[in-house]
């Protein structure tokens, strides 16, 4: 896509943004966005596009860093709970709870029973969470392996 057609695109594109944010705080609604993706994929500027046009105090980005000996200690989803939306409220995860499936398990950082076990509870958390009122959006990004190498390089 052209230059011209892309910013032309993006600013209607924000415009939905600004109604879906008046629509949110007006019903109470309480969204969770996830963005999901390997390294250089998109994610961060996918959410700098949502998010620079809407009021933080309504939209909110949480990208966690890595969990700490405390929360080492916890149930693992405890950590993300934390941050989900009240009313009113948008949450956009720069990753997720999904990390320990993926990135932690293949770096080593919990074992593959872990792993295996977040994947059978999951879906009873978020069932909890869209029973409890959050709409859960979910986005998996994705590149062609050279244009992540690409990425990478420059």
């Amino acid at each position: 896509m052209k230059r011209k057609a892309y910013e032309r695109e993006l600013a209607l594109l924000q415009v939905e943004l600004v109604h879906l944010q008046q629509w949110v705080v007006a019903s109470g609604a309480k969204v969770c966005i996830v963005f999901e993706g390997r390294d250089t994929a998109g994610k961060g500027g996918v959410i700098k596009r949502i998010t620079e046009r809407v009021s933080p105090r309504v939209f909110r980005t949480v990208a966690l860093p890595a969990p700490t000996e405390r929360e080492k200690s916890q149930m693992y989803v405890q950590r993300y709970m934390a941050h989900f939306p009240a009313a009113g409220e948008v949450v956009i995860f720069d990753r997720s709870w999904y990390n320990r499936a993926g990135v932690e398990r293949v770096m080593g950082f919990c074992s593959d029973e872990q792993a295996t076990r977040f994947l059978q509870l999951t879906p009873a958390v978020e069932r909890a969470m869209v029973d409890s009122g959050i709409h859960l959006l979910k986005y998996w990004l994705e590149v062609s392996p050279d244009e992540q190498t690409r990425r990478l390089q420059a």
